[in-house]
């Protein structure tokens, strides 16, 4: 459940980052944010995971991609 969690958040990170270089809401957003979720899925159900992993999971993708966009504003120079 742990490589799923690291997984999920390894994954969003540079999602995140790229979805900063979207305008909100576009398809180039949607799918930087949805494009893990086949991925996280996947591997779920490969390892038999249950369905009570899942907040975790998406916590992680969450965090993931915070933290993307965040290394996005700092290296343009936005605090």
């Amino acid at each position: 459940m742990a490589l799923i969690g690291s997984t999920a958040l390894a994954v969003n990170i540079p999602l995140g980052y790229a979805r900063e270089g979207f305008r909100r809401f576009s398809i180039g957003w949607f799918v930087c944010i949805h494009l893990s979720v086949p991925l996280i899925a996947w591997l779920r159900l490969e390892n038999h995971v249950s369905a009570w992993g899942i907040p975790a999971f998406v916590a992680c993708a969450v965090l993931g991609q915070i933290a993307g966009g965040k290394v996005r504003w700092i290296r343009r120079g936005r605090p």
